[in-house]
């Protein structure tokens, strides 16, 4: 029944309480008013002030708080032998991934550290939880994977760990994406174009859609053409490039036609047009960090922006760049990049610019 476990009524909180108490939580909570829960309960919300119930019965604010919290652990016990309701406690892998990537970027552009630990901890337990013999699951629980996983979960992760790159490179998230990568091109991709919802081993179905529209979340051939080609460019790959443009050709009739309703291709098709630029910077700490943070200031949305350290080794041959006693950056775009910048402040005129 809806709301059972959390609704109360005045006669059974009276019944928990002294009087006293009841006195203090009646007022405050709204259990003289009018029912707020279908007409027949009350859900305990905030109806007056804590100040003016102690002000209107001429007790000290301090007493009121007393009394109220004696009755919140009264009413708390009482309700933990309820019977709970139904929970869903799956963990989505598409979903997870929308979560990665927020707080990735919120971290990053907000300078939060314990943000991208959340994300990072999120991303590293769906690779140990969803994670099998190089396929991925759509979802899981108490450690067992369960479901090929689907479009959306491929797409949307590997849009998670370009942004996790970004904000702090670690070898293992572009490993992860270039599997990912290759497993939507292996497994869900039409060679006339665009990306199936389903893989090619999955059952068989009536329809085998390819979904464009953006629903309740993003279109996944939208979010797939959008990190196949920024992938595409931060490795050099022609094969993620191609895979994001044959996406956008196929539906490109239907975005001329009906705008709206496809912005997620729209922005992959923004990304095909307009290559984003690729920022590299190298050098030791601290110093590193310190033009990490500039060049996030002046960096712009579209930009990708790859911080790697003198410690890492083996990197692709298009992030390995030059690492020196000092701090530099390099500034591509497309195959064509600028001389090393060694001051931060030109690297901050031409980011900025």
């Amino acid at each position: 029944e809806e709301g059972k476990f959390y609704v109360w009524t005045p006669a059974e909180v009276e019944g928990l309480l002294s009087a006293e108490e009841y006195a203090v939580a009646a007022p405050h909570w709204g259990l003289t008013a009018a029912p707020n829960f279908e007409d027949h309960a009350w859900h305990l919300l905030v109806d007056r002030p804590l100040s003016a119930v102690a002000d209107a019965l001429g007790i000290a604010l301090a007493e009121a708080e007393v009394r109220l919290n004696r009755a919140k652990a009264k009413l708390f016990a009482a309700r933990e032998q309820r019977v709970r309701p139904g929970r869903d406690d799956k963990i989505l892998t598409s979903w997870n991934a929308l979560a990665i990537k927020g707080l990735a970027y919120a971290a990053r552009v907000m300078q939060r550290p314990d943000w991208l630990s959340l994300a990072q901890a999120a991303a590293d337990s769906l690779r140990a939880q969803a994670w099998r013999e190089g396929r991925l699951f759509a979802s899981s629980k108490d450690g067992v994977a369960r479901h090929k996983a689907y479009l959306d979960d491929h797409a949307f992760l590997l849009e998670a760990l370009l942004e996790l790159l970004q904000a702090e490179y670690r070898p293992q998230d572009l490993a992860w994406a270039r599997e990912l990568a290759d497993r939507l091109l292996g497994d869900f991709e039409d060679p006339a174009g665009g990306f199936y919802f389903t893989g090619h081993d999955h059952e068989r179905l009536i329809v085998r859609t390819k979904p464009a529209y953006d629903n309740a979340t993003p279109s996944g051939n939208g979010v797939a053409a959008y990190a196949l080609n920024r992938l595409g460019h931060l490795l050099g790959e022609p094969r993620y490039l191609a895979a994001a443009e044959r996406t956008l050709r196929l539906f490109y009739p239907a975005l001329t036609e009906q705008p709206a309703p496809h912005a997620s291709l729209l922005l992959a098709l923004h990304e095909v047009l307009t290559p984003p630029r690729l920022v590299i910077l190298r050098g030791p700490q601290p110093e590193l960090t310190a033009w990490h943070a500039a060049a996030q200031a002046a960096a712009g949305p579209d930009d990708l922006l790859l911080c790697l350290g003198p410690e890492l080794a083996d990197l692709p041959a298009a992030l390995a760049k030059p690492c020196r006693d000092r701090a530099s950056a390099y500034v591509c775009t497309g195959v064509n990049c600028l001389a090393e910048i060694v001051q931060m402040h030109d690297m901050q005129a031409i980011l900025s610019a």
